[in-house]
């Protein structure tokens, strides 16, 4: 499961050039750090179509039967879903962010984790492998829809939740924008993110600053958040 997401660099040139992505200036200008993304908010994503890559903002989110908004797909099944099956074939994208969110606790009491690369001597920036289509039946011209594509969780992710996004590298993200190869979705290393808890303001989506990844107070977190902060 992928619900909410991050994307905190400060200039979006930055991660059009790590991936070779034209980005279109008047694009650029819609963007702003993300410290709290949600479903249906306008986010960016990379597609491929005729040789170049273009880094353009989607809104998250397909639409579904009775209005009712699909967010993520599942990897191992998403090409043979009827809903999904053309954007496999002809509508695959990938979705930079540098963090997501899952959570922990008792329902009344629920504490956000923040799962994100490891290794910070870079940008953070990664990949969810995705799908997009055009947005129909919308008044306007309308940005591209996207969803994000899930697997099983890995060991850091499950304690959480038993679905992760799909995360691709550099290399990884380009043989998805070339060809639906399904080899490529599969859980992260175990290796590859940490868990952050962090402020539970994050619970209500209309909070999106730096104060939501203020890290929690020490000795505040469940047994399963520190578990999974081992």
């Amino acid at each position: 499961m992928c619900g909410r997401l991050t994307l905190t660099v400060p200039d979006l040139s930055a991660v059009a050039d790590e991936v070779e992505a034209h980005l279109d200036p008047a694009d650029a200008l819609l963007y702003r750090p993300r410290y709290n993304a949600a479903p249906s908010d306008l986010h960016f994503i990379v597609r491929e179509a005729d040789g170049q890559r273009r880094l353009l903002p989607a809104r998250w989110g397909f639409m579904g039967a009775q209005g009712r908004l699909l967010i993520n797909a599942r990897g191992e099944t998403a090409s043979a879903r009827p809903r999904f099956r053309e954007a496999v074939a002809n509508g695959r994208c990938i979705v930079p962010a540098d963090g997501f969110y899952e959570w922990t606790g008792p329902r009344e009491d629920r504490r956000p984790l923040w799962f994100h690369l490891r290794d910070q001597r870079g940008s953070g920036v990664f990949f969810f492998a995705g799908l997009f289509e055009a947005a129909e039946g919308e008044p306007g011209p309308a940005p591209p829809r996207f969803v994000v594509l899930t697997t099983a969780a890995n060991d850091l992710v499950a304690p959480a939740h038993d679905r992760m996004p799909v995360i691709l590298d550099r290399e990884s993200a380009r043989r998805w924008l070339a060809a639906p190869d399904s080899a490529l979705l599969t859980p992260a290393s175990d290796a590859l993110l940490a868990a952050t808890e962090v402020s539970a303001r994050v619970n209500a989506v209309a909070n999106d600053d730096p104060g939501c990844l203020t890290p929690a107070p020490q000795g505040r977190g469940s047994a399963q958040a520190q578990l999974l902060l081992l």
